[in-house]
């Protein structure tokens, strides 16, 4: 799947919240606030290293202007597995899962689709 450089960044940031929060969705800005830019570097590598390869190995679809992607699970677990590399039968069982949910997460926090052809540029660019 191709996907813009501001989706995949809005979507990761949307997630690195949530786990900076550690899952407490009234909490989000708060926690993610309390953090250095450092410390927001880290977990957005961390969460990337994980995430990106998945991202760009799921399929192409189409996407819709105003719309986000939508993948079915089989699609996510199919890319996630694809991705893993060579891990043992348990500790692949729940990367797998562990990182479906995140990247299900990802998909969730990326912006709706914009039509290129309706961008407007500044006039002092």
């Amino acid at each position: 799947m191709r996907f813009t450089e501001r989706e995949m960044t809005e979507g990761l940031t949307g997630a690195a919240k949530l786990v900076a929060a550690r899952g407490k969705a009234d909490k989000i800005d708060e926690a993610w606030e309390k953090l250095s830019r450092f410390q927001r570097y880290q977990l957005l590598d961390s969460l990337g290293t994980q995430v990106l390869a998945t991202l760009v190995a799921l399929p192409d679809v189409e996407v819709a202007v105003g719309t986000r992607p939508t993948f079915t699970d089989a699609q996510v677990t199919e890319a996630v597995e694809s991705t893993l590399g060579d891990v043992g039968r348990l500790k692949r069982k729940m990367q797998v899962a562990a990182r479906v949910a995140l990247v299900k997460t990802v998909l969730q926090h990326v912006p709706p689709r914009q039509d290129p052809d309706a961008l407007i540029v500044p006039d002092h660019l």
